[in-house]
């Protein structure tokens, strides 16, 4: 059974990327000594906020790769995948095509 997730309002869903991992001087770090990723790829949004009577619409769209705050946001799973759902407003960036390539290269 697949469960769908759709944000209220001004929510959006976002599933983290995580970063590829290297290693340096042949020292390996544990899963639960690593920081959790701060980009991710937009899942779902919201419909947006309603402001004054009039519904606003979000910034941000599925596909979109953004950057959000470390401690931003709710972890939630859904059939075994982790996600998060934060506000709009807790989003920092939203990522281009050359950032997207830059940050592939790490």
């Amino acid at each position: 059974m697949s469960v769908q997730v759709t944000p209220l309002h001004d929510r959006v869903l976002i599933k983290r990327i995580e970063e590829k991992e290297t290693v340096k001087g042949g020292i390996i770090i544990p899963d639960t000594a690593k920081e959790k990723p701060q980009e991710g790829e937009v899942i779902a949004v919201g419909a947006g906020k309603i402001e004054k009577g009039v519904r606003v619409a979000l910034d941000v769209k599925a596909g979109d790769r953004v950057l959000f705050g470390k401690y931003s946001g709710t972890d939630i799973k859904v059939d075994d995948v982790d996600y998060l759902i934060l506000r709009e407003d807790e989003i920092l960036a939203k990522l281009s095509g050359a950032a997207k390539a830059a940050s592939g290269k790490k």
